[in-house]
C-alpha cells in the first residue's frame, strides 16, 4: 500500500469511496459530507496552506483517503475530514498509516485536531478512541455537519 497526496486525477475515485461508505452506514443525507459542494473536486478544496488530502492506494488504485482542514476558519483547531476506506482495506493497517501522515501535517499547523462522525460506525469510533481522540457531549461551535452525533478532539 502507498500513501500520497491527493492528485486531481483521484477526485472521482475518492469521491465514489466517500460516497459508497456513506451509503453503508446511512450517511446518504442532509448534514453529512454527502452534501458538500468540494466532494467532486476534493485536490483543489485541499490544495490551500494548512489543508492536505491523503489517498491509499493499492495495486495502482486508490481505495481510501482523509484530509485535514482548518476547523471554522481557526488557526488553532483542525479538522480530521473524510476519512474513508472500501470495505477490504479496513482492518489492514491502512487507516492507521493514514491518520499519522495526516496528524504529522497538522502538528506543523495546529494544536487540536477535531472530528465529527456517525455513532453506528462503531469501528470508527473505537479506532478514534484508540488513537487518542478524546470523546465530546456535543459539536465545537462553527459545526457545519448538522446530521454527526459524535464528535471527538485530540490535542497535538
Amino acid at each position: 500500500m502507498l500513501i500520497r497526496e491527493l492528485e486531481p486525477q483521484d477526485n472521482a475515485a475518492i469521491e465514489r469511496i466517500i460516497r459508497a461508505c456513506l451509503i453503508e452506514f446511512g450517511g446518504n443525507r442532509a448534514g453529512l459530507a454527502w452534501e458538500d459542494d468540494s466532494l467532486s473536486r476534493l485536490a483543489d478544496y485541499y490544495r490551500p496552506e494548512g489543508r492536505g488530502y491523503w489517498v491509499v492506494e493499492q495495486d495502482g488504485l486508490v481505495i481510501g483517503g482523509c484530509g485535514i482542514a482548518s476547523f471554522a476558519d481557526s488557526d488553532e483547531v483542525c479538522e480530521l475530514q473524510k476519512m474513508y476506506l472500501l470495505p477490504h482495506a479496513r482492518g489492514t493497517g491502512a487507516a492507521a498509516s493514514l491518520l499519522d501522515t495526516a496528524l504529522t501535517f497538522a502538528r506543523k499547523h495546529y494544536k487540536q485536531c477535531y472530528l465529527e462522525t456517525l455513532s453506528n460506525m462503531h469501528a470508527a469510533n473505537r479506532f478514534y478512541a484508540k488513537h487518542g481522540f478524546a470523546q465530546l457531549d456535543a459539536p465545537l461551535a462553527g459545526s457545519e455537519h448538522f446530521a454527526c452525533d459524535a464528535w471527538y478532539i485530540k490535542r497535538l
